[in-house]
């Protein structure tokens, strides 16, 4: 019998999962749970240690003999301390030490509870990687230290040996042996390259022409990337691809870009109907929650993420593999590899989004969003803000030359116009952001220094506040909290506009925003950079939204299907 704490099972379940053999076991009472559960096991050989300095060493040996990882188990406080300078050797050593110690609850640290220092990150730079395991109360709790522990031993043998550490907080009792069996687990493993030479992909490749139902989702890349024309027909028709604006052009053909608004009229059969058996994802951030919320609740049985630098990015809950390869390297070297077989799923997704009907939204934000997009030059570089305006500019339709810029990073508001600026000071193209008003007066800062040009055109969006805050379900808000939570304001960038030299244009209403489109959107060159302040009202651009959406569901006729 095992013990009956959840993040102790996960972690020697992946122990043996991810190929550790041996393991040093030194004695205490905290780690009795670690220590019964491993001993108890089969798949493990034990050696029993007293001292833990000698026996972290003692793990090194074991582990230079066979050149696999080698794990050593010690209980909290001063135990893990004495099992630095074998944690040291092994770093500079390249030796491959699985450092695991039973830890107090966090609560209990600095408050003279017996045998607790702080553990988590204890070795600071000598590990390639330090995980603190969650205690396991909800099923999120789980899938997050799974994904520790297998990122913990997957750095084992990432770009060399080394040495990490995994601490596991374990509350009382200790003693409680209820587990009959290990859980099943999900196993992150690696891919670095897929080498002609390496037997290792072929099972890879096996995997992906059994899935019938494959989704590639491409996040933000700034960048432009022409597949050959070879490669482009074979891959494309074999996925379903999905791609927001600030994917660009680094797809294999047209992507679909109106996904959020299909996911959104789907009931709960055509949601099942149309979810992946098989995920490939690249690229960076992915704006649509409902896409995020959608694939965490209709998990695909196989999740792929490839990327350049192969870390565990696990945005959809339901990783299993992590190729460490250049992207499109990977898709050009799998597209003579695929089944000639054509799948059904691409053209379900295609047609079901090219379905979707297109509407016409009153004067709002949302309509001045899709005045632009719908008069923008060819040739420009399109900047969104983040929150409203990225968000509203995905439902229009965009051209394939322009290039789509944002602060995904880190999704703030801070520096949106400042990097705007900066990349038209370097850029030969027209550059035009499209950016909401606390957007705007919080890097207001960006128009005061010398190196704006006039291939700058801003459109500013002002209904008097972060509205969008007002608009998330859930959210009840006084007049008191509402004045604080979205920043309510009676500001103009009017004077200080005209003040930095900008060209300003006021919209007020339909006809305004129309004609003074006709200027802002031109592509000509200018004498001087342009600013466009539309007003809107914040109460009816959220009434506005609110009833496309539902047009859009009674139109689609998704609640039916």
């Amino acid at each position: 019998m095992y013990t009956d704490k959840k993040n102790i099972l996960q972690l020697v379940a992946l122990l043996e999962a991810h190929g550790v053999k041996k393991i040093v076991l030194c004695p205490g009472s905290r780690n009795i749970p670690l220590v019964h559960t491993l001993s108890t096991h089969p798949s493990f050989t034990c050696y029993p240690m007293t001292d833990e300095r000698s026996a972290g060493f003692f793990a090194i040996g074991l582990s230079l003999n066979g050149g696999g990882p080698v794990a050593v188990c010690c209980t909290s406080g001063t135990a893990l301390l004495n099992l630095h300078p074998a944690v040291a050797e092994a770093f500079y050593q390249n030796v491959p030490l699985v450092v695991i110690s039973a830890d107090r609850p966090g609560a209990w640290i600095g408050q003279m509870d017996g045998q607790t220092v702080p553990q988590p990150g204890v070795f600071g730079t000598l590990v390639k990687k330090s995980v603190n395991l969650p205690e396991i109360y909800t099923d999120e709790d789980e899938w997050y230290c799974n994904r520790l522990i297998n990122e913990a031993l997957l750095a084992t043998h990432h770009h060399g040996k080394g040495p990490v550490h995994i601490n596991v907080p374990v509350n009382e009792p200790l003693f409680r042996f209820t587990a009959e069996v290990l859980p099943e687990v999900r196993v992150i493993t690696r891919y670095q390259g897929l080498n002609v030479y390496d037997r290792d992909y072929k099972e890879l490749i096996e995997r992906l022409n059994k899935y019938q139902k494959r989704m590639i989702i491409v996040g933000q890349m700034n960048l432009i990337y022409l597949f050959d024309k070879k490669y482009s027909k074979l891959l494309y028709k074999h996925f379903a691809w999905l791609s927001e604006h600030i994917g660009n052009q680094t797809v294999p053909g047209l992507p679909i870009r109106n996904f959020d608004a299909a996911l959104y009229t789907m009931n709960d059969e055509v949601q099942e109907k149309m979810m992946p058996e098989l995920l490939i994802t690249y690229g960076g951030h992915v704006v649509s929650k409902r896409l995020k919320k959608y694939l965490r609740q209709h998990p695909p049985k196989e999740h792929w993420h490839v990327s350049l630098d192969g870390e565990v990015v696990d945005l959809y809950g339901s990783l299993t593999t992590v190729i460490e390869m250049d992207p499109f390297e990977f898709l050009e070297k799998i597209a003579f590899l695929l089944e000639n077989k054509t799948p059904q799923y691409p053209l379900m997704w295609e047609n079901y989004c090219k379905a979707l009907p297109q509407m016409e939204m009153a004067y709002s934000e949302m309509s001045a969003i899709g005045a632009l997009i719908r008069t923008l030059p060819e040739q420009s570089a399109l900047h969104l803000g983040n929150s409203s305006s990225i968000r509203y500019a995905q439902l229009y339709s965009v051209p394939p030359t322009v290039e789509v810029c944002c602060n995904r990073g880190t999704s703030g508001i801070e520096g949106t116009l400042s990097t705007a600026i900066g990349y038209a000071a370097a850029s030969d193209k027209l550059n035009i952001v499209v950016m909401g008003d606390l957007s705007f007066f919080y890097d207001m800062n960006a128009l005061w220094n010398g190196n704006i040009g006039t291939n700058i055109r801003i459109l500013l969006l002002n209904n008097g506040g972060g509205e969008i805050f007002h608009t998330l379900p859930g959210l009840e808000m006084s007049g008191t909290s509402h004045k604080f939570i979205t920043a309510v304001h009676k500001t103009s960038a009017k004077g200080w506009a005209e003040e930095r030299g900008f060209l300003y244009q006021c919209v007020e209403d339909e006809n305004q925003l129309l004609e003074a489109m006709k200027l802002f959107a031109q592509p000509e060159p200018m004498n001087q950079p342009v600013l466009m302040e539309v007003f809107t009202n914040k109460n009816k651009d959220a009434r506005i939204l609110k009833d496309y959406y539902h047009q859009l569901k009674q139109n689609s006729g998704g609640s039916e299907k």
